[in-house]
């Protein structure tokens, strides 16, 4: 077995209950939602386990709601005493990354998170920001197009290059609507309008990223433990300064998971296991590279079944 990798999701991958039932039958983890409750003074734990699903969604809730969950389940999963080489998230997931590899305390991570959500909500009023997802086309094509579109006074840039064939452009309402056609008629197979609160990860999140730097002064952050896969450079980051500096940049700048994934196998990374709801990141690590191993923890049943096939392959 080579290198192992913890990976953790981001937004979008929240469902009403997720980790309830860990929290039920685990004191470790419920202590974990508990801390979320006091640190932000709010009900979040009622939210993630009984919804609605509207508010949930919500950045303000949907960032801190899915840290919180993650580390619960990591939590559990820290019994089987396996430990990454690596850790990675994408987009928010990178700050779950960071309280994984106890560079940030889980509590800070949860504050900080809740606020970059009111941020980043607040920094493109009216709905004048969204993002798209265009498939099946170059990536250096699709940035010749949003730079194009950008000079003509509609900002528009690549936000997720998720994997081959899948990126997330973002920017102003115009910029993404005239992007979305001119990379149809430059060849994208799909262009798929996202349902999202606000242009993340482009120029327009810069504002937030302002505001966001008083946050992470107030917060104590240290050198990380276990290197950190940084989505604005697909670098390693230990370095308290360093993590800082990304962090700000990850705002308005793109989620370079393609390439962070094939760092980490670079690296000598041959297994990744996702640590959240859903599975959305086992999916990119596979279109990456066919012959990684993934698995995903989610639930109690899927994290024996990871505990057991990974004490498998460690014999």
């Amino acid at each position: 077995m080579g290198k192992i990798a913890f990976i953790f999701p981001g937004q979008g991958s929240q469902t009403v209950g997720m980790g309830k039932s860990f929290a039920e039958s685990n004191e470790e983890v419920h202590s974990i939602f508990k801390k979320a409750d006091e640190k932000l003074k709010h009900p979040l734990s009622t939210i993630i386990f009984e919804g609605p699903q509207e508010e949930l969604t919500l950045t303000t809730n949907a960032q801190p709601a899915l840290m919180t969950t993650s580390i619960a389940i990591l939590q559990a999963f820290k019994k089987s005493g396996i430990k990454p080489d690596y850790v990675a998230g994408h987009s928010l997931g990178e700050y779950t990354a960071l309280v994984a590899a106890n560079a940030i305390s889980f509590e800070d991570g949860v504050y900080a998170v809740r606020k970059r959500g009111e941020f980043m909500e607040e920094a493109v009023p009216n709905r004048e920001g969204t993002m798209a997802a265009v498939l099946g086309i170059d990536r250096d094509i699709l940035r010749e197009v949003t730079e194009n579109v950008t000079s003509e006074g509609h900002p528009v840039q690549l936000a997720n290059i998720n994997c081959p064939g899948q990126i997330v452009i973002s920017g102003s309402r115009t910029g993404v609507e005239l992007a979305s056609q001119k990379a149809k008629e430059a060849g994208a197979k799909r262009v798929l309008p996202l349902e999202v609160s606000g242009p993340f990860h482009s120029s327009l999140m810069k504002p937030a990223a302002e505001r966001l730097q008083g946050v992470l002064d107030e917060i104590n952050i240290i050198n990380a433990e276990v290197p950190v896969i940084a989505n604005v450079s697909a670098s390693e980051m230990t370095e308290k300064e360093d993590i800082k500096e990304k962090l700000i940049q990850q705002l308005y700048s793109p989620v370079l998971w393609e390439d962070s994934v094939r760092k980490m196998i670079e690296l000598g990374v041959d297994t990744f296991v996702e640590i959240g709801p859903g599975k959305v990141l086992s999916g990119l690590v596979k279109k990456v590279e066919r012959s990684a191993k993934t698995y995903a923890i989610s639930d109690e049943e899927s994290l024996t079944s990871v505990m057991n096939a990974l004490k498998e392959e460690v014999k």
